[in-house]
């Protein structure tokens, strides 16, 4: 996907580590919980403390994201509390792409439709 690729400030938002799992980059309305997490994919990282993951919620647009201010580097373990069935996800390699149904707590690969619960 890339969107954040252009960021150059991201703000970062600390919490408690249960997991060390590394960060990862969430949008504000996901941090708020103001949306629920809709879209979530792994980018190769630039450094060790960076898994990866993007977490993007299911009001999230184009243009909100495009804001770096509404996109925060945090804790794994932050969006696990957000959303606990990310941990289900958390080894899956780079390049994954997922579209997580919440009424159906499953993710759904985007490319093969296969689904992971």
């Amino acid at each position: 996907m890339g969107l954040f690729d252009k960021f150059k400030k991201v703000e970062k938002i600390e919490t408690q580590r249960t997991h060390n799992l590394g960060g990862c980059i969430i949008t504000r309305s996901l941090y708020e919980g103001t949306s629920k997490l809709k879209w979530i994919f792994r980018e190769k990282s630039a450094n060790s403390a960076d898994n990866g993951w993007r977490a993007l919620g299911d009001s999230d647009t184009e243009e909100y994201i495009n804001v770096p201010e509404n996109n925060l580097v945090v804790d794994f373990d932050r969006l696990v509390e957000i959303e606990p069935a990310v941990l289900a996800i958390y080894d899956m390699p780079v390049g994954t792409d997922l579209v997580f149904d919440s009424q159906r707590r499953v993710f759904i690969d985007s490319i093969t439709g296969k689904e992971y619960r």
